[in-house]
């Protein structure tokens, strides 16, 4: 996989070629994902709509360079402002189609709120924009089951099916996708469960953004409720495109997949319409 060389380490990324008319998309993965964690979704989109694509990894996660920790309480502007312009300009990519999902949809969101470079569209699965107590609660479920994995894991004890070997299984799926399985993990649930973090929001930043949006939430969401996708379908200053996918939990390009990745081309294809086709960027 290709490197990207940046400011604060190496990062590992995919480009797939498309259209140069096109605006390319760019993916932004969530809290505990990377590139691969996309699997084929970005491919396909990409075949279906004939835009160029980059996905690349965050620092702290997959292969790209490690990561200072714990992660500040603002790390998700710092991505959004820092990170994010600068990997951009590297690669020559401009005005995207942000492609964000949770942590990554809200660093679309900030991104697009800063104001000071042309996005042309976001498109948002199972955002996340302020702290609930499910985002807690699931959070906290998931690293109280890998840190039990690693134990049974490192003792040998759990080789069954049943809790123990379910944990066991979550942490050789993390280290499926992540150097550093520890660090990915940790670095990710530490920052959201800190007191610091408690009042996270950035619904206060939503009103600057004006970029066509498209925002689907699974109905089985177990990371956050209705109420994220209706802040930002109110918050908004653009079009907002809303897309409930019925029994679609956090995990959309699992659980729906074949309904996101339609959704989606649907309104990258609104996008490229001409002026007074039905199928216009406002939904």
């Amino acid at each position: 996989m290709p490197v990207l060389h940046t400011t604060h380490g190496a990062l590992e990324y995919v480009w797939i070629d498309g259209r140069s008319d096109l605006a390319p998309l760019v993916y932004l993965h969530h809290g505990l994902g990377c590139v691969s964690t996309w699997r084929r979704f970005p491919y396909a989109v990409a075949e279906a709509t004939g835009r160029p694509t980059l996905v690349y990894t965050r620092h702290g996660y997959g292969r790209s360079a490690p990561t200072e920790l714990p992660r500040p309480a603002d790390y998700m502007d710092r991505e959004a402002c820092e990170v994010l312009p600068e990997v951009l300009d590297r690669l020559g990519v401009r005005a995207p189609v942000l492609v964000g999902h949770s942590d990554g949809a809200a660093i679309a969101l900030l991104h697009a709120a800063r104001g000071r470079r042309p996005v042309t569209a976001l498109a948002l699965l199972g955002p996340l924009v302020f702290v609930e107590d499910r985002t807690l609660h699931a959070i906290r479920a998931v690293r109280e089951a890998y840190e039990s994995g690693a134990a049974a894991y490192a003792s040998g004890a759990a080789r069954a099916p049943g809790a123990d070997g379910d944990a066991v299984l979550l942490r050789r799926k993390v280290a499926m996708f992540h150097e550093d399985p520890d660090a990915a993990l940790h670095g990710w649930s530490d920052v959201w469960l800190s007191p610091t973090f408690r009042g996270w929001s950035i619904e206060d930043r939503l009103p600057r953004v004006t970029a066509p949006t498209l925002v689907m939430g699974g109905t089985a969401d177990e990371f956050a409720t209705p109420a994220q996708v209706a802040a930002i379908e109110r918050g908004l200053a653009g079009p907002v495109r809303r897309v409930d996918l019925p029994d679609g939990d956090h995990l959309l390009l699992h659980s729906a997949r074949l309904e996101s990745r339609a959704a989606l081309v649907d309104f990258l294809t609104g996008l490229d319409a001409p002026a007074g086709d039905a199928r216009s960027a406002r939904p």
